[in-house]
């Protein structure tokens, strides 16, 4: 395979070339015929924010922090365009903000200084003129230390908004160890014809640092020569190199003319499968990837060139898979997996959008499923085809799970009984839009793709 040829943006006009005709559907099932839209909606200015109204904010027990106590859009980095957000990620008083599709993408990460947590300062950007008409939704940073590099290590998804560019989507190294001059190291490309990395994780296994990887549709549009899960080193970041790759095909269950997104699942129903998501554990022992309608992927990659497949989970006929995204619990032995459901009637389906499920993961060969949560907007199938209504991330904090749920803000849910959960706070901004969520020392952020960052803090006065 010859891949295309990297170019490099030089100015916004190049920009706003690859992005004029570029489609709106993307981030969840691109080859779904919903016509559903993500990324799009309204993105508001600093002047606009302060019209909205206040918040919706519910709590109990210790969680009556989930207030707002800081929100701030982000800078207009080319004149008169605004760029909407996407996920949110911190890292040593910093906070890592991706942005989305809207007004053309080419966002790229927003830095900002948070030792203020009241007042967060927008103090650097980075990866937003690398690759001309791409997004950049994904960004995880940690300190890393191996033979080649020791320092703060950002890897940021890119993604086209047009597949058939003369561009190729993956992802960007960066090293961030100075927050305020991001230094770009390397940049490792995904099939040319895909839109790119979707979602990524950054791990580290003694003095090797891994990127895994998740390409929608890379099996599909290549006919099966890359896949949509890799895994690449990057322990040198300046030259990232793909040691393996995971074939759906090996599965007994997936047959061996599998074209990379059409399943014939056992059920008898044809499901879609891709990867959309990925994590690690904090050992760099297991991976577990999100695959839609094949379930969560467990894997051990103790040995990255030669990974071993443990189990997944999966779903009753009746469920829409929709694997979206998972995080851990209970010192790794609790899955928690949310599933993107925004077409909630679907001939031989429930009749819901997305909702969370948890698993109990101790014998990795067998998931077992422990409980489901749903929040209040799961049932609201009126609403039709929407992203409003659905589960979207989870992040876990002790016995805490925080869920970013699009209209429905943030919530929290108490998981001390992982086979009860029950919810103990929310956050809803007036129109809002929220992604992401990351848990932090003493705050909770939230990343809303029409109004840009939102601080929430532990235990604020008066509460």
């Amino acid at each position: 395979m010859n891949k295309k040829k990297l170019l490099l943006a030089t100015t916004l006009s190049s920009v706003l070339a690859f992005s004029s005709f570029a489609p709106t559907t993307l981030a969840h099932d691109d080859l779904d015929d919903s016509g559903a839209e993500k990324g799009e909606r309204t993105v508001f200015t600093p002047e606009q924010l302060e019209q909205l109204g206040e918040p919706l904010e519910d709590g109990s027990k210790n969680l009556n922090f989930l207030s707002e106590t800081a929100a701030v859009q982000t800078k207009e980095i080319y004149e008169g365009i605004q760029n909407n957000t996407a996920d949110v990620y911190a890292h040593k008083g910093f906070a890592y903000l991706g942005t989305h599709t809207a007004n053309g993408g080419n966002g790229g990460v927003r830095v900002f200084d948070l030792q203020d947590p009241e007042n967060p300062e927008e103090v650097a950007v980075f990866a937003h003129d690398d690759v001309p008409g791409t997004w950049h939704e994904k960004v995880i940073v940690k300190s890393i230390n191996t033979p080649h590099f020791s320092g703060d290590l950002a890897v940021v998804s890119v993604q086209q908004l047009n597949r058939n560019a003369d561009t190729s989507g993956g992802f960007l190294l960066y090293d961030v160890t100075d927050p305020y001059n991001p230094e770009k190291l390397g940049f490792w490309e995904v099939y040319d014809n895909t839109n790119g990395t979707h979602e990524l994780y950054l791990t580290q296994q003694g003095n090797k640092a891994l990127v895994l990887t998740a390409n929608p549709y890379a099996d599909y549009y290549s006919h099966g020569e890359e896949k949509d899960f890799q895994i690449v080193d990057v322990t040198d970041p300046t030259n990232p190199e793909t040691t393996w790759q995971f074939d759906p095909r090996d599965l007994p269950e997936v047959s061996d003319d599998f074209n990379g997104y059409h399943w014939e699942s056992p059920d008898g129903k044809t499901r879609p499968v891709f990867s959309h998501s990925v994590i690690a554990d904090n050992t760099g022992k297991y991976a577990y990837v999100s695959m839609w309608d094949l379930g969560t992927i467990l894997f051990d990659i103790s040995d990255p060139e030669n990974p071993e497949y443990l189990g997944r989970t999966d779903f009753a006929s009746d469920q829409q898979g929709s694997a979206h995204s998972a995080t851990l619990a209970k010192g790794g032995n609790v899955l928690i997996e949310t599933r993107e459901v925004y077409v909630p009637v679907r001939e031989g389906y429930e009749e819901a959008y997305g909702y969370t499920r948890i698993f109990d993961i101790k014998d990795k060969s067998n998931p077992e499923l422990l409980s489901e949560f749903k929040t209040d907007l799961v049932d609201n199938v009126e609403d039709g085809v929407t992203f409003a209504n659905t589960v979207h991330d989870p992040k876990v904090r002790g016995n805490t799970l925080y869920l970013s749920h699009y209209a429905g803000g943030v919530y929290a849910v108490d998981i001390s009984d992982a086979s009860n959960p029950v919810q103990i706070g929310q956050y809803t901004p007036d129109q809002g839009n929220v992604w992401g969520v990351f848990v932090d020392r003493n705050y909770v952020l939230a990343s809303d793709m029409g109004q840009g960052l939102k601080v929430l803090q532990k235990n604020n006065k008066g509460k």
